[in-house]
């Protein structure tokens, strides 16, 4: 990246401090861009205070971003203390952790679990995408990135249709926006995170990720570093892509051996 021009960015999802979010925050924060980030609960006020502590002009906003109100609220402290949006990550999702975001097969799987899943996995990319798009195109500059998953694009496993749909959605939305917004200077993409390592990470996923070709999970830095590549101002050619960071679980072709 560059820091020839002062950049904005909000990243959301951020609130966990081992988090893919974060990282991405702390990345592009310590190459000058000024960041909002968000959460859904007061901890990413923990996230802003180590921030800011880092040198990084950082803002933190509680927001449930299924919630039109949250989106605006976000996009508002972004505008107000930055005077605006240049690149926006999408981070802000959750596999099945609750009741209220339960995994299932389709048979299995109610219709309001399936639709917390989409909305919180999908919708919010498309609400908070939609927010900001035409503020770039008007600038003539933006940086979109979509944090999808290889699990729905690439691969899957069992029992969890409703993310994976999600996540394969993610990657339509990306593509279509990037046609939609490319003659105006805003790039639209999207990472594929594999096995990793992170706060939420089970046992399973350690095991899996042990399993990979490269040996271990990754990491939520390696994650970010494909995520600031995207959204730098050298990226500007790069639009409408998945890059996948999954220590090329999802190409091996032999396995148990």
């Amino acid at each position: 990246m560059t820091t020839q021009r002062q950049r904005a960015a909000i990243v959301t999802g951020a609130g966990s401090a081992q988090g893919i979010g974060f990282a991405a925050a702390r990345l592009l924060g310590a190459d000058g861009t000024r960041v909002v980030i968000t959460s859904t609960t007061d901890r990413i006020f923990e996230r802003v205070a180590e921030l800011r502590a880092a040198g990084v002009r950082a803002e933190g906003v509680v927001a449930d971003l299924t919630d039109q109100a949250g989106v605006d609220a976000v996009v508002a402290c972004a505008t107000d203390s930055f005077g605006g949006v240049d690149i926006l990550v999408n981070n802000a999702g959750m596999t099945s952790v609750s009741d209220s975001y339960a995994s299932g097969t389709a048979g299995a799987l109610s219709r309001n679990h399936w639709q917390a899943s989409i909305d919180r996995n999908l919708t919010t990319t498309f609400l908070m995408t939609r927010a900001v798009t035409g503020r770039m195109q008007a600038a003539g500059y933006g940086r979109i990135v979509n944090v999808s998953s290889v699990s729905g694009p690439v691969a899957a496993y069992g029992g969890d249709v409703a993310y994976h749909a999600a996540k394969a959605g993610i990657v339509g939305l990306t593509r279509a926006m990037a046609i939609d917004t490319a003659a105006a200077g805003v790039t639209v993409n999207a990472v594929a995170p594999g096995w990793i390592d992170t706060a939420s990470a089970s046992e399973h996923e350690r095991v899996m990720g042990a399993a990979t070709p490269v040996g271990r999970s990754g990491t939520a830095d390696e994650v970010a570093y494909a995520i600031a590549f995207l959204a730098g101002e050298g990226a500007s050619y790069i639009t409408g892509q998945l890059i996948t960071v999954d220590g090329a679980n999802t190409i091996m072709e032999e396995r148990g051996r």
